[in-house]
């Protein structure tokens, strides 16, 4: 079946990326190698390889080459747990704040934010570096031109210039199953150079806390091998024994292993003295080839070896085992879906940031933090690399749907399903209230309270919704019911348990403070404005949380009756029913130029400089609003793009998501954007875009790139996904945001209902669209050309006589439409 499968998908693929010279998605991506055509020292210069679990970043010195180790399951595991009782619950929390005339000046606010906030000012948890390996040479026999990286292999290429003359290559990669990665030294031509390297140095993370036990070494000169061990404390300093550790503590070992044998040597230092190497440092004795495989332990303390285990010398013929298999995998990973565009950029834009995505996550590794699997001494760390709930741990996966990647979202799911158990508790020992209410900030470690229960942040509603929706989204896009009943369906249904009870509170519905038949949400917060107000200004009924409660109030509805669980389930949908018939109206502004547009929250004025663009959250992630929107409402989402101002750092992706979702994204300033926001990586950071918000003219407009690979960011090929075909909510659209100027072709992007989609616009007319229906949904497609032309499914060839064309498909049927 597979086989098939695969057969299908390949011709699927002949029949769209049918251009003036055809190519496969693994050859468009070999296109758009990043090169580099000078040393590259700084972090944010070097190639990214990753196997989704182990990440390194390859910088290359005048005088080195310098690799950074990082994993996503290697973290600082220490968590502060501190003021337990000192917390009150939202109760007391909610009927003080209440009362209280001035927020801002009231001193046991103050006090009581500042408390619950303490936790999270500790410097743990984090991820935690693996260390880094330096390659060195000597510059009076070799010169470092630069590097190339080869993202349809993930292959790594640095080139030297010899003295006389002679190009020698390093060629670097990741096993892409196995946390190791392969060097090997060739000529011009491929084949084995002579070894160029005259020492080779282990080093560990110079932000290693002074506190942890200190790390071990190990030397197999003869064997060729360096190595260190550091154990990850699982407790806080205070409590924490250093010589006796900790059942829970954890470890990791980097071990570089090179063909040759290895030897101490001295030199004479600048300052006229002998120096002696020391620990994890050795010349390489010479040698015809050049070979090395680094490899990276971790897992409990007592799982990690305890001695450096021996291991064959690395060997050419390992080298090219290793990197046939890792090929296999970049070949299938790229197999999936492909894109050929009239727009370089967007191309290449495509195609790096879901190669970044492979190289940062996988299933059955740690869902990465803000800054995933790479980073070396502070750099990973700012808001700790966690999980921040209202739109960055989420943002990464919305490519993984519409690229037909859904594997790339099981992390996510992990996340959730590992969240579960502290979101029941924060719902019922804080709320009093069932269900699941998930925290704002969150962490991979072994948490047992909220780590952050500050009454502002910590009280934004929309996170509950939005944790979920992408559990929703993985069985809309995948049909997969067994997905549905194992992983999704509890996690849904808590957090519309929990919505539901709170809507339902007597402080939310009628009463002296509403005086309609509402049901409101409230209080809560809007993402990154305002915090708590007096007098709960800014603080009900915010958009954002609107639009995603009724997004996951209409998927657990579908889900019910998926899962035939309507009637054990005929309270709690009573219950929404009943809310969805007395809901809030979405709250609105007048401007001075375009007239009425959505705000974020009631009472706002329409001058707001936003951080996270809110107005039009109804588009996306809602999708309550679109291009199948129409008349007032229709307007009003235009009028309200056109009027939003956004400060930039969380508006790369969703901002313009948003846009091409009403047909309104100028793909060249998209662009534009995106290369202000471009590292010499090729990865996007978050960028600021105007003051008038938070910032001010003093900001440093790019510090937030210093701080890390911004993983969220990965999600830029969404954004031409949305302009190419939009199947969201049950009917197919082709190229609904692409200039009719610019060629296009696109296979195997995703649509809601499982189907795999594929088509080709050329000279502006659409010329092919092939159709795979995987589970057998009804289909739904707006006719590029309207009502003419054929279509032939399983039952034949037919002519098209309505411009949406619905049909009912079989599982495994192809359905193709021709003008």
């Amino acid at each position: 079946m597979k086989k098939l499968y695969g057969i299908v998908l390949a011709a699927l693929c002949s029949q769209v990326l049918d251009a003036q010279a055809p190519l496969s998605a693994e050859q468009l991506a070999a296109k758009h190698a990043l090169v580099y055509n000078k040393p590259a020292p700084d972090f944010f210069e070097g190639a990214l390889l990753g196997n989704g679990g182990m990440g390194v970043v390859v910088t290359t010195r005048p005088d080195a080459v310098v690799l950074y180790f990082g994993h996503n399951n290697v973290w600082d595991i220490r968590i502060a747990e501190n003021h337990r009782d000192s917390l009150r619950d939202f109760n007391y929390v909610f009927n003080r704040v209440k009362d209280i005339p001035d927020l801002a000046g009231d001193t046991w606010y103050q006090q009581y934010n500042a408390m619950a906030a303490d936790n999270y000012h500790q410097p743990y948890p984090r991820p935690f570096p693996c260390g880094s390996l330096v390659l060195g040479f000597d510059r009076r026999t070799a010169e470092l031109i630069g590097h190339t990286l080869d993202i349809s292999r993930g292959v790594c290429t640095v080139k030297f210039l010899m003295e006389d003359k002679r190009t020698v290559l390093l060629e670097l990669f990741t096993d892409m199953q196995h946390d190791q990665l392969y060097m090997q030294l060739t000529d011009a031509a491929g084949k084995p150079a002579a070894n160029i390297f005259n020492r080779v140095k282990v080093m560990t993370d110079p932000s290693t806390p002074a506190e942890f036990p200190r790390h071990t070494t190990a030397e197999e000169l003869a064997a060729g091998s360096l190595s260190f061990r550091q154990i990850l404390p699982s407790e806080e300093p205070r409590k924490y024994n250093p010589v006796t550790g900790a059942p829970k503590d954890k470890a990791f070992r980097l071990t570089v292993q090179v063909n040759t044998s290895l030897k101490k040597t001295s030199r004479i230092n600048w300052s006229g003295d002998r120096e002696e190497m020391g620990a994890l440092e050795a010349a390489l004795a010479p040698q015809n080839n050049f070979n090395a495989v680094v490899t990276l332990e971790e897992g409990l303390n007592s799982k990690v070896s305890k001695a450096l285990a021996t291991a064959a010398a690395p060997t050419a013929s390992a080298y090219q085992q290793a990197a046939a298999e890792s090929r296999r995998v970049w070949s299938a990973y790229w197999r999936k879906s492909a894109v050929q565009l009239g727009d370089a950029f967007l191309e290449e834009l495509w195609y790096r940031n879901l190669y970044f995505l492979n190289c940062a996550a996988r299933e059955g590794v740690t869902c990465p933090g803000l800054f995933a699997n790479w980073s070396y001494n502070k750099i990973g760390t700012a808001w700790h690399g966690d999980y921040h709930m209202n739109y960055n741990t989420q943002q990464p996966f919305w490519v993984t749907f519409s690229s037909n990647h859904t594997e790339k979202n099981l992390p996510y799911v992990q996340l959730i399903e590992d969240l579960m158990p502290v979101s029941r508790k924060w719902a019922q020992e804080y709320y009093h209230l069932p269900g699941a209410y998930f925290p704002h900030s969150a962490y991979p470690v072994e948490m047992t309270m909220n780590p952050y229960p500050v009454p502002d942040w910590g009280w934004e509603v929309s996170e509950t919704p939005w944790a979920v929706q992408g559990l929703w989204w993985h069985y809309l896009y995948s049909g997969d019911t067994s997905f549905l009943r194992s992983r999704a369906y509890e996690p849904i249904r808590a957090a519309v348990q929990f919505l539901v009870a709170y809507m339902k509170r007597p402080d939310a519905h009628g009463g002296s403070r509403w005086k309609d038949d509402r049901y409101h949400i409230f209080p809560t917060v809007p993402p990154e404005l305002y915090a708590l107000r007096t007098g709960f200004k800014y603080n009900y009924d915010c958009t954002v949380d609107l639009t995603l409660t009724k997004f996951i109030f209409h998927a657990f509805e579908q889900a019910t009756t998926i899962m035939g669980t309507t009637a054990n389930e005929q309270t709690l949908l009573t219950d929404i029913r009943d809310i969805l018939a007395h809901y809030p109206d979405y709250p609105t502004a007048m401007s001075h130029k375009y007239g009425k547009v959505l705000v974020s929250v009631p009472e706002e004025h329409d001058q707001v400089v936003y951080n996270l663009p809110n107005p039009l959250v109804t588009v996306f992630p809602g999708e309550e609003h679109g291009l199948h929107t129409t008349g007032e409402t229709a307007v009003l989402l235009n009028n309200t793009f056109l009027h939003q101002q956004n400060e930039g750092g969380n508006d790369l992706v969703m901002q313009h998501l948003q846009a091409a979702r009403i047909g309104q994204l100028d793909l060249d300033r998209f662009s534009r954007q995106v290369r202000y926001s471009l590292l010499p990586n090729g990865t996007a950071t978050d960028m600021v875009m105007q003051t008038g918000g938070r910032y001010n003219d003093q900001t440093p407009f790019n510090y937030m790139a210093p701080m890390g690979i911004w993983f969220e960011n990965f999600a830029l090929p969404a954004v031409v996904n949305e302009c190419l075909m939009q199947g969201y909510n049950g009917t197919i659209r082709l190229f609904p945001n692409w200039s009719k100027t610019k060629d296009a072709a696109f296979d195997n992007l995703r649509a809601a209902g499982a189907f795999l989609v594929s088509a080709r616009q050329a000279k502006g007319q659409v010329t092919a669209v092939n159709i795979l229906s995987e589970k057998g949904h009804p289909l739904k497609v707006m006719v590029p050309w309207g009502a003419k032309g054929s279509y032939t499914n399983a039952s034949g060839k037919h002519a098209i006589t309505k411009g949406v064309l619905e049909l009912n498909t079989a599982p495994g049927e192809r359905i193709s439409l021709r003008p």
